[in-house]
């Protein structure tokens, strides 16, 4: 029955699972731990779990790629703030992309923010040497994807986690690309040593990462314009279309019959959304389908 379902029993619309975003922080935290074990063994090496997974320009000149990915699990061993900021970012950021992009795409929207903060971080330090670890760059990236999504929806943060502050995500995402862009210019580049350690970088290619994801990728706009060029997504990556059904033929019944077929084709059509939310996510659905579901719930309500 309609009323079985989980999601029409929530006073607001449903949400995907999060299993894909409690697999990224649990993995997060896990190789945090396996840090923390290695200072606490005697003669154990600090800096292994850094030196295996970390990203430094001599190890892609070296041809491992992989740390474009790995260095995103390591955080610094010395300062609880950094992995605590980055998993606190990586939980109210997901939990609000996950559904809104799905899955799959939401792993495809990490990584690639992930790997573009990676390269831009080791064009900067090529010949400079470094090392590279946090998941401050995939944090970027689903940041400039929620400000997408929701450029004026009021957002409160605790900055120092004390002092309550609330800001437009779209004005946060200007702020923070601002902040990076000079940190980048006055300390990075000239590599200067006040740089307090924070990759400007690599929070920079994030932040233009999670920009191009929406723009290529959920609207699907590639900058053909006027040039006849046409690019196909990756199949793992398209929206899957339901076929259009054909429509019924119309037949004179009595209005209790009417009123009976009408409940059932709500049903049947609510299904199908719920469906297609739990393949695609919140996100994909139709202006039409929207208030399709506020009609069951409203239906429901009543009885």
């Amino acid at each position: 029955m309609l009323s079985d379902r989980p999601y029409m029993r929530e006073t607001d619309y449903p949400r995907n699972r999060t299993s894909v975003l409690v697999w990224l922080i649990a993995a997060v935290l896990a190789v945090f731990v396996l840090q923390v074990l290695f200072i606490a063994m005697p003669l154990g090496n600090r800096r292994l779990i850094s030196s295996l997974l970390g990203l430094t320009a001599d190890n892609l000149k070296a041809g491992e790629v992989w740390r474009l990915l790995t260095y995103s699990f390591v955080h610094s061993d010395s300062s609880l703030l950094h992995v605590v900021g980055n998993v606190l970012g990586l939980y109210f950021i997901g939990r609000e992309v996950l559904p809104l992009v799905g899955p799959r795409r939401f792993l495809a929207l990490y990584a690639s923010a992930v790997v573009f903060g990676g390269l831009a971080w080791t064009a900067s330090n090529w010949n400079y040497g470094g090392l590279l670890i946090g998941a401050s760059a995939g944090v970027m990236g689903l940041l400039a994807v929620f400000a997408c999504y929701y450029p004026h929806r009021p957002v409160t943060m605790l900055v120092f986690f004390v002092l309550p502050v609330t800001v437009k995500p779209k004005h946060l995402v200007l702020g923070l690309a601002a902040f990076d862009l000079l940190g980048y210019f006055l300390y990075e580049f000239p590599h200067s040593a006040a740089t307090l350690g924070i990759a400007h970088s690599a929070h920079l290619g994030g932040l233009a990462a999670g920009w191009l994801f929406h723009r290529c990728v959920i609207e699907g706009r590639w900058f053909q314009h006027g040039s006849g060029v046409q690019m196909e997504l990756p199949g793992w990556l398209k929206r899957t279309r339901k076929h259009a059904v054909s429509p019924a033929y119309k037949v004179k019944v009595s209005p209790s019959s009417a009123s009976s077929n009408a409940t059932i084709d709500l049903r049947a059509e609510v299904d199908r959304i719920l469906d297609k939310i739990n393949s695609q996510g919140f996100g994909a659905l139709t202006p039409e389908e929207k208030r399709r579901l506020d009609e069951a719930r409203d239906l429901l309500s009543r009885r």
